[in-house]
């Protein structure tokens, strides 16, 4: 089970990533544009996701989802650390959450980041 420190190594070794305390808690920024925070006394993440996606994660799998109802109009979702299937689930969330923030001059630096590996 992946656990906040988890969090911390994986959004930190994305490209321009800083770590910022807001609303007392951690956030993670990619050139300044939060991407993820670590609320719920670090036992979740709350990431950026389209708002139809968010909607069919949290249908399909509520144990794992939910949104919060102060972010219900915007495009975030939350995820329980404890639900996640391990490291690898953790990296692709925070991966797709990192390029939804990220300037075109990083996404077109780092093509692949967060995308599915080639077969």
């Amino acid at each position: 089970m992946p656990d906040a420190e988890d969090v911390r190594r994986i959004a930190l070794s994305f490209p321009d990533t800083t770590e910022k305390i807001a609303w007392s808690m951690p956030t993670f920024r990619v050139a300044g544009k939060m991407f993820a925070t670590l609320p719920e006394d670090e036992t979740s993440i709350a990431v950026r996701c389209p708002k139809v996606e968010r909607d069919e994660l949290v249908l399909a799998e509520p144990k794992k989802f939910w949104i919060a109802d102060h972010e219900a109009s915007f495009a975030w979702v939350r995820a329980r650390l404890e639900a996640l299937e391990g490291e690898d689930e953790l990296r692709d969330i925070l991966a797709d959450s990192w390029r939804q923030a990220a300037p075109n001059r990083l996404l077109e630096a780092h093509p692949r980041l967060g995308l599915p590996a080639a077969e």
